[in-house]
C-alpha cells in the first residue's frame, strides 16, 4: 500500500493550489483527478486582489497574468438591450479604480479557468514533494482517527490501488462525493436558479472594443443573457439565466438554438457564430455544516457552493487551502498540535457563509430568482465588495486577541478599513528600503511566520529567537523604522497601531496572529505564551 502524508482529491484550481502550498510548506502530497487533464471550459474567470496576493507570495502571479487578459480589456461592466443596441448602464468595478491600489499593490486579474489551471498544474508539478495523477479516480475511502485509506482507479486501464494518507483534502467540487460519503449536511438553499454556459467563437469587437468590459449584461423583453469576456476578440462565454423564467429548458440548447440566441443578444441576425460547448448547470447557495471531519478537510466548492454573481467561488476556495496548508505543514512536522487543524473550520466556515449569502443577495438583485422576466438592476454593492475581499476577520485559538474592538465600517460588504487587529489581514503599507527600493508589507509575508517590530522592539526580536529555539519554528524578524526599512512618516506604526516598542506577528497566510502594541515587562514569556497558544501547545 502506498503512503502519502496528504491526499488531495480534485485537480481544479483549489486542489492544484493546495498541492503547491503543501510542497512549499515541506509536505509531500498526492493529488488525484478523474479527468484526463485540466479544465476545457472557461468556468470561473475573475481572480480578486486577495487571491492574487496569495499567488504573488508564491511567485506565480506573473505567469497567471500572462495567461490571462490584459487589464485594458476589463475596464467596465456594461448593461445593454443588445450589444449593437442601446446601452442601459455602465459601471467601473472597484478593482479597476485608482483607490484599489491603496489597499493592495497586487491588482486583480481576469484569467479564465481553462487558462489558469495549466499554469497552476505546471508550478505544482515542478515541486519535488508533489505527485499529480490525472485520469485517476478515488472510488472509495475509509477515514478514522489514524488517517484515510483510499482506493484509486486508473481511468484508462481500470487498475486499482490503495493508498494510506494521514490527511485528505476534498476539493472535488460542488457534488463532492467525499462530503456526501461523510454525511456532512449543507446550510442554505439548493438549486436556486438554472443556467446554461455556452462557449463560442464570434468576433464581437465591433460592439465591444470601444467599451472594454469583463461582463456585458443583455436585458431586453426577449432575452436576459451575459457575454463573458475571455480573449476580448473572438472567444467568449455566453450565459443564459434564469432559464425557467424565460421559458427555456436545458434540453432546448442545441448548437443551432444557442447560436440563434447569441445573434439575438448581439442584435445582428447574420453574425457568424461557432458554438464550441454547451454546459447546463444549476446554482445553489449553501455551505457545509462542518469543514473538518476527522482527518478530512473540505475545500472549495465541496465546502461552499455559491452563485457566481460577484465571482467569489474560486477565490474563496483558493483562500480556504491557503488557510489550511500551513497548518497541515506544522502539524505534520510536529511543531503544532493537531488541535490547530480545527481552527480551519472555525476561521473559514463563517467566511464561506458570509460570502455565499452576499453572492445570493447579488443574484436576487439581478433577477436571477424571478419567476418571470422583468427589468432589474444589480445592487450598488455588486463588484464593489472590497469589504468582502479584504475584510475577513478570524476568531479562533490560532488568533490571540489583544482586547481592541473591531473597526466599525458603514457597509461591511463594500467598505474595508485596514487594521492589524489580530484576526485580520496584515495591512498593505509601502516601505522605503535603504537604497531607494520600495516594497510592501505584502511582499514580506508568506509561507512562514513573520514578526514585525517597531524601532525599539529589540526585546521582541530576542524573544522570537528564544521562542524559535523552544518550538523548532523559524520566526524571521523585520524591524520597521530602523535599519533596512526606515519609517520616517510613521506609516507602518499608524497602520499597525503600535508604538515604538510594539510588535506584530503575521501568520503564514498573511493574517495577524498576535499583536503587542507596546513594550512588555517579560517579552520572552509573553511571546512564547502567544506562539504556544497559536500552535495549540501547552507550556
Amino acid at each position: 500500500m502506498d503512503k502519502a502524508p496528504v491526499l488531495i482529491v480534485g485537480g481544479g484550481p483549489v486542489g492544484l493550489t493546495a498541492s503547491l502550498l503543501l510542497s512549499r510548506a515541506g509536505v509531500r502530497s498526492l493529488l488525484v483527478e478523474r479527468h484526463p487533464g485540466t479544465a476545457i471550459h472557461p468556468k470561473a474567470r475573475g481572480i480578486n486582489a486577495r487571491t492574487m496576493e496569495v499567488f504573488h507570495q508564491q511567485s506565480i502571479a506573473a505567469a497567471i497574468r500572462k495567461a490571462g487578459l490584459p487589464p485594458a480589456h476589463t475596464g467596465f461592466i456594461v448593461w445593454a438591450k443588445t450589444l449593437a443596441g442601446e446601452e442601459l448602464e455602465r459601471r467601473v468595478p472597484w478593482s479597476r479604480r485608482a483607490q484599489s491600489a491603496e489597499v493592495s499593490p497586487v491588482p486583480a486579474c481576469l484569467c479564465a479557468q481553462d487558462d489558469l489551471e495549466p499554469v497552476l498544474r505546471h508550478f505544482a508539478a515542478e515541486e519535488a514533494l508533489a505527485e499529480l495523477r490525472f485520469n485517476t479516480e478515488m472510488t472509495h475511502f475509509a477515514a478514522d482517527d489514524t488517517g484515510v485509506v483510499a482506493t484509486l482507479r486508473d481511468s484508462e486501464s481500470g487498475a486499482t490501488a490503495e493508498i494510506r494518507a494521514r490527511y485528505m483534502i476534498a476539493a472535488d467540487g460542488a457534488q463532492s462525493r467525499v462530503r456526501r460519503a461523510l454525511g456532512i449536511g449543507m446550510l442554505g438553499q439548493e438549486n436556486v436558479y438554472d443556467s446554461v454556459n455556452i462557449l463560442i467563437n464570434a468576433d464581437l469587437r465591433p460592439w465591444t472594443a470601444h467599451r472594454p468590459a469583463a461582463l456585458y449584461f443583455i436585458e431586453n423583453p426577449e432575452l436576459r443573457a451575459t457575454f463573458l469576456t475571455i480573449n476580448a476578440a473572438d472567444r467568449w462565454g455566453f450565459l443564459v439565466n434564469p432559464l425557467a423564467a424565460q421559458g427555456f429548458k436545458a434540453a432546448d440548447f442545441t448548437p443551432d438554438r444557442a447560436a440563434a440566441l447569441v445573434r439575438l443578444a448581439v442584435g445582428v441576425p447574420d453574425l457568424a457564430v461557432n458554438v464550441l460547448g454547451i454546459a447546463p448547470w444549476t446554482a445553489s447557495a449553501h455551505v457545509a455544516e462542518r469543514y473538518v471531519h476527522g482527518p478530512v478537510f473540505l475545500a472549495g466548492d465541496a465546502a461552499h457552493e455559491m452563485p457566481p454573481t460577484g465571482g467569489f467561488g474560486l477565490n474563496t476556495g483558493v483562500q480556504d487551502v491557503h488557510n489550511l496548508c500551513w497548518k497541515l505543514g506544522l502539524v505534520l512536522r510536529g511543531v503544532a498540535a493537531p488541535a490547530l487543524l480545527e481552527t480551519y473550520h472555525d476561521e473559514r466556515q463563517p467566511v464561506g457563509r458570509a460570502i455565499t449569502e452576499q453572492s445570493l443577495t447579488n443574484a436576487i438583485s439581478m433577477g436571477r430568482m424571478q419567476q418571470r422576466l422583468e427589468n432589474t438592476s444589480a445592487r450598488p454593492e455588486y463588484l464593489n465588495e472590497q469589504g468582502m475581499i479584504f475584510g475577513a476577520t478570524y476568531a479562533s485559538r490560532a488568533v490571540i486577541a489583544d482586547g481592541t474592538a473591531p473597526t466599525a465600517v458603514a457597509n461591511p460588504v463594500t467598505d474595508y478599513a485596514p487594521s492589524a487587529r489580530p484576526g485580520g489581514r496584515a495591512p498593505h503599507v509601502w516601505l522605503e528600503a535603504k537604497g531607494g527600493e520600495r516594497c510592501s508589507t505584502i511582499d514580506l509575508v508568506g509561507n512562514g511566520f513573520l514578526l514585525m517590530t517597531a524601532p525599539r522592539g529589540q526585546a521582541w526580536s530576542e524573544a522570537a529567537e528564544r521562542a524559535a529555539a523552544a518550538t523548532a519554528l523559524p520566526i524571521p524578524v523585520v524591524t520597521i523604522g530602523d535599519g533596512r526599512f526606515p519609517d520616517p512618516q510613521y506609516r507602518w506604526r499608524r497602520a499597525y497601531e503600535v508604538d515604538d516598542g510594539g510588535a506584530v506577528l503575521v501568520r503564514p497566510d498573511g493574517y495577524v496572529g498576535w499583536r503587542h502594541r507596546s513594550a512588555a515587562g517579560d517579552p520572552p514569556r509573553v511571546f512564547l505564551d502567544a506562539i504556544a497558544a497559536i500552535l495549540g501547545r501547552t507550556q
